[in-house]
């Protein structure tokens, strides 16, 4: 009886050590099993299982026996690395709680914003900023930059339209160094806006050269994306460059400094200047044989932000005789008939009455029309008359029997009172360069996108379905690139360029800001006549290993963080 009982005994101790063992906490917090995983590197994908705990990757491999908290089945599908927007404007939504969880850039699988792009700092000083996105929470993970436009108009009030002196530009690059101490990733220039047209080149190599002890890099929206700025027409006397100008002046900024430089969502602009980004990206390319550490990033639409607002009447020709001194800045075109004075039409018809103007006028809405793409992509959106709402440019002047450039004039004169008469939106750009630049390996991928409010106005389609469009339109159905180029191009390429060490790759140690993907039905829905439409075919997208989108659905979660050098892993400095 007594050994019948101590081996019932050692029976038991067995049995509760099995059940104890069985017990034991789960190895991960979040296993992914299963996928085909594209690791950002550029590599060809491989099977494999993703195990997270802590926020962080733990294991990357064939992991049959893990276990975890939550599994998730990604047979079929394709894992990679969250998606960085090397060039986001999300700093605005990000600072409201409506907005804060960024829903429309993590649907899209980006978990990695780089704000205060163009020169602009929403906030100052950037410490502020920085707490406001800490104390709400954020969706997104951030990345602050140093507005070179915010400094220069700190620095001179209303004098920012000038050439700033040595002593404002130490003053400026006072500033900058404050920025950088408060955990900015480096300096945004916006050189084809106010203020920052004005500056000199040297102005932006001084202030560059401050954010180079911190392993910071410098991005611009450049002095031009075409033949010419945005600002210009042709009858406008100022001096100008051109595209290949304004890059070889970022390659310049790069060269003085040693500090990795980005000509920023690169585009060939206007009809006449398609195929220029051949010139463009030989000129970065040589610049990096020669050492400097030159990049570009893109987004892959055929028209940009400015097109949204095409207006072909110069902007001087819709203000009374004696005002604008004839300079026919297009930044000042935009809006509606100001109340109180006479309407944008009867100024409009002023200006044709007298032949010195005519001629300029003619002039000028031809140089547009070329710019924005030529007539037939010149696509009207609002206009009184149902008929030409859209139709193209072409289709109106074909309707009216008129030439294109007097059609336009037809247009501001028979349209609403504003500027062109009617909304417009321009093609810009050319296919023929957008798959030229998304081929070369220094071009990474950005929005140049807004946090969006669902069904409020009619944001740019990029807004929505950036990332997934580069899968659906250049990987899978135009082979223009491959899966791995892309998703590289998405992560570790600008993961790079910031200095990062832990994220933009699928690999242990790294930050698990993780996408799935099905490559079935993976593609952006959004258009330019409805673009508050989210994309499809990302069931799950992982932000520090918490789900902000789960099984296709928005969870709102906010787990985000201000990325700082100081905290967020050493930097790459080349």
């Amino acid at each position: 009886m007594k050994r019948a009982l101590a081996s019932l005994a050692v029976v038991a101790v067995i049995l509760a050590t099995s059940g104890a063992s069985t017990r034991q906490a789960p190895a991960f917090d979040l296993l992914i099993r299963g996928g085909q995983i594209v690791d950002g590197s550029g590599n060809p994908w491989f099977y494999g299982d993703v195990g997270v705990k802590g926020g962080r990757i733990t294991a990357v491999g064939l992991l049959p026996n893990a276990t975890a908290t939550r599994v998730i089945d990604a047979t079929g599908k394709i894992v990679t690395p969250g998606f960085i927007d090397l060039h986001s404007h999300a700093d605005r939504g990000l600072a409201t709680m409506e907005l804060r969880h960024s829903p429309n850039m993590v649907a899209q699988g980006i978990t990695l914003s780089v704000v205060n792009q163009d020169g602009r700092s929403p906030q100052w000083p950037l410490r502020d900023q920085k707490a406001l996105y800490e104390k709400q929470g954020i969706g997104t993970n951030a990345a602050l930059m140093v507005g070179h436009g915010t400094a220069r108009t700190r620095v001179m009030g209303q004098r920012d339209d000038q050439f700033a002196t040595d002593a404002e530009i130490q003053a400026m690059q006072k500033l900058v160094e404050e920025g950088m101490n408060d955990g900015a990733f480096g300096l945004s220039s916006g050189l084809e806006y106010d203020p920052g047209r004005y500056s000199e080149t040297r102005e932006v190599v001084a202030l560059t050269r401050v954010v180079k002890p911190y392993g910071g890099f410098y991005i611009s929206h450049e002095r031009s994306e075409g033949a010419d700025p945005m600002w210009k027409v042709k009858s406008d006397p100022t001096p100008f460059v051109s595209l290949l100008e304004a890059v070889r002046e970022t390659i310049t900024i790069g060269r003085e400094t040693g500090v990795p430089v980005v000509a920023s969502h690169l585009k060939a602009k206007g009809a006449s200047y398609w195929g220029s980004s051949q010139a463009a990206t030989r000129l970065i390319r040589e610049a990096r044989e020669e050492g400097i550490p030159a990049y570009a990033d893109q987004y892959p639409y055929e028209t940009s932000g400015t097109d949204g607002n095409t207006v072909l009447v110069p902007g001087w020709a819709l203000q009374p005789p004696g005002q604008g001194g004839g300079r026919g800045d297009q930044l000042t075109a935009a809006g509606r008939g100001r109340a109180g004075g006479p309407s944008m039409k009867d100024i409009f018809r002023t200006r044709l009455g007298i032949d010195d103007d005519v001629r300029k006028i003619r002039g000028d809405i031809e140089h547009e029309i070329d710019r924005r793409g030529g007539a037939s992509r010149i696509i009207i959106t609002q206009f009184p008359d149902p008929k030409y709402v859209q139709k193209s440019l072409q289709f109106v002047a074909g309707d009216l029997k008129l030439s294109p450039v007097d059609a336009v004039i037809w247009l501001q004169l028979n349209g609403a009172d504003r500027a062109g008469g009617a909304q417009m939106r321009g093609f810009s750009l050319s296919e023929i360069d957008l798959d030229h630049i998304m081929q070369q390996e220094f071009t990474a991928t950005c929005t140049d996108g807004d946090i969006a409010r669902a069904g409020q106005g009619t944001p740019h389609a990029r807004f929505y379905g950036t990332m997934p469009r580069k899968i659906r339109r250049y990987v899978l159905d135009r082979n223009v690139i491959t899966l791995p180029f892309a998703i590289r191009s998405m992560t570790s390429l600008a993961a790079q360029i910031m200095g990062l060490k832990d994220r933009g790759l699928v690999q242990p140690g790294y930050w698990a800001d993780l996408v799935v993907i099905d490559l079935a039905t993976v593609a952006d829905k959004a258009t330019f006549t409805e673009p508050h439409q989210y994309p499809t075919g990302i069931p799950f997208v992982f932000v520090n290993g918490v789900a902000v989108v789960d099984s296709g659905k928005l969870t709102q979660a906010t787990p985000g963080k201000v990325l700082t050098p100081k905290t967020d892993g050493t930097r790459y400095v080349k």
